[in-house]
């Protein structure tokens, strides 16, 4: 259901940065070797894997349809339909609600009716990876549907099987019984940079297949409320997205796959905005070969909650660089536990490559495959620590890999904060063991800096400046020996401690 006419973007001003630059070898950021930072094991299907080059600017002098061209076929329309349930949209209305009228008509409109049930069709992109038919897609693409079909450039059609998703990364995986089929090869999106010119091919609002422009405008994106909400590690485009392309392929100047298109900031207009986010191909590839062997995906687990490192919390653990992951809490029995990780540890490095946030940590850690050794680099104490780290599986049970804490901080004295010496009995009304120790908050001002920091009723304050406290004397005392000067919390609440930064001056 593919239609003819393919619109390509070209910028003048583009092409002649291009020409200017020189595009050559790039240099890769964050790039974790093979040898530890994927899940082993090759797929029984063979994907193309491409071998990036340096680039002769001459061909792009006119345009990229050298690119373009070999590209266009392995990209593929996908249509989706589901069967949803709706009201009938009068059951919920007084007047078929009313006696008089129902002892008449009875319940064939008011309570008694029944959801009406309609098929609802949706249309994205998809990218084939291998000759036998493998499709790459996302999750969002195909959720739910009972009917796929995918459509490929020379008109063919073919019913589509779903081998596996996941909604973490939003990353599908389909099959259709084809062989001989035009594919696309997989680049190393650990190479991109901001400023490298990439292409977006995909089928926006069904009219067909389409190219557009742009550079990378970031690497490593995560953005809060959008997507899954789950693993996010985008490459920003402002090569234009817009509905439909969802499932589509971002190419660079090689002609490489570089990112699966997924979603874009629309700012409430449902459009282009020329801010676009994709999943890297280094991700979807580990996931999808993953779905392929296991039927879903095996990540990497440590053990630990943690928290981004803000300027107050750089300030109260004496750090220089507001980067790395502080560990607020360590679940017993896991990896980070048996390594010997410490409460209070910020984790600085992950097999010799720096951790800038939780965000970075927790997408690398799910890469490594389970079993594997990981080389840690933790600040404790002021001293810098190596630590080797087995990894385990993760439970299917948490929602990322590592639980994230609060990242808070004031610029006010402790105050507005009731607390009393944690009892045995009150530990278990909060569902602790009998033994913890501590201070409970028995109430909180909502104007003081603690309640704007996030602390609340029920909180558990277990240290005062990594000082351990077991009593409200304790507490008292050590909280006037910062005098008035920052202070930083370890808290426990509902069996999970994290650490907040109140007060002192910035």
């Amino acid at each position: 259901m593919l239609r003819e006419g393919i619109s390509i973007r070209r910028s003048v001003a583009v092409i002649a940065l291009i020409v200017a630059l020189g595009i050559g070898g790039i240099a890769g950021v964050w790039a974790f070797g093979r040898s530890g930072s994927t899940v082993f094991g090759a797929p029984k299907a063979s994907f193309g894997v491409a071998a990036d080059h340096a680039i002769n600017v001459a061909p792009f002098i006119n345009g990229f349809a050298s690119v373009v061209k070999p590209a266009l076929p392995a990209v593929v329309n996908i249509s989706t339909s589901k069967i949803v349930k709706t009201d009938n949209g009068m059951q919920n209305s007084p007047m078929f609600n009313d006696p008089f009228f129902r002892q008449f008509f009875g319940d064939q409109f008011g309570n008694g009716a029944q959801p009406r049930s309609q098929k609802e069709h949706s249309l994205g992109s998809g990218v084939i990876v291998s000759q036998d038919g493998y499709v790459l897609t996302n999750n969002h693409v195909v959720d739910g549907a009972t009917d796929i079909r995918v459509a490929l450039s020379d008109k063919r059609d073919f019913q589509a099987k779903v081998i596996g998703t996941d909604p973490k990364t939003d990353v599908a995986v389909l099959k259709i019984n084809a062989q001989g089929l035009p594919t696309m090869p997989l680049g190393d999106s650990s190479k991109s940079q901001i400023g490298d010119v990439v292409l977006a091919i995909g089928d926006p609002f069904g009219i067909g297949e389409t190219v557009t422009m742009g550079i990378i405008s970031a690497t490593g994106r995560s953005v809060p409320g959008m997507g899954p909400g789950g693993y996010q590690d985008f490459i920003q485009t402002d090569a234009s997205i817009n509905p439909g392309n969802s499932g589509g392929a971002l190419i660079n100047v090689s002609g490489n796959l570089i990112g699966i298109n997924t979603a874009i900031l629309a700012n409430g207009g449902g459009g282009n905005q020329g801010i676009g986010f994709a999943i890297p191909i280094d991700l979807a590839r580990n996931v999808m070969e993953q779905i392929i062997q296991h039927g879903h995906v095996v990540r990497g687990y440590l053990g630990v909650n943690i928290q981004n490192v803000t300027p107050e919390i750089a300030k109260a653990f004496g750090m220089k660089e507001n980067r790395g992951a502080l560990v607020a809490d360590i679940t017993p029995g896991t990896p980070a536990a048996k390594a010997g990780i410490q409460k209070g540890d910020i984790i600085l490095d992950l097999n010799g490559q720096p951790v800038e946030d939780i965000n970075q940590l927790t997408m690398h850690i799910t890469q490594i495959a389970p079993g594997s050794t990981a080389q840690l680099k933790v600040l404790r104490n002021g001293e810098t620590k190596d630590l080797s780290v087995t990894l385990g599986q993760l439970p299917e049970k948490f929602e990322g890999s590592e639980k994230s804490g609060m990242n808070q901080g004031s610029n006010s004295a402790l105050e507005g904060v009731q607390t009393e010496t944690l009892t045995s009995d009150v530990a278990q009304q909060l569902q602790l063991p009998a033994s913890t120790k501590g201070v409970v908050i028995t109430q909180v001002d909502p104007s003081s800096a603690a309640a704007d920091a996030g602390l609340r009723r029920g909180d558990v304050i277990q240290e005062v400046n990594r000082h351990a406290v077991s009593s409200q004397e304790q507490f008292e005392s050590a909280v006037s020996s910062a005098k008035g000067q920052q202070v930083l919390l370890l808290v426990n609440r509902g069996g999970t401690t994290l650490y907040v930064v109140i007060g002192g001056s910035q």
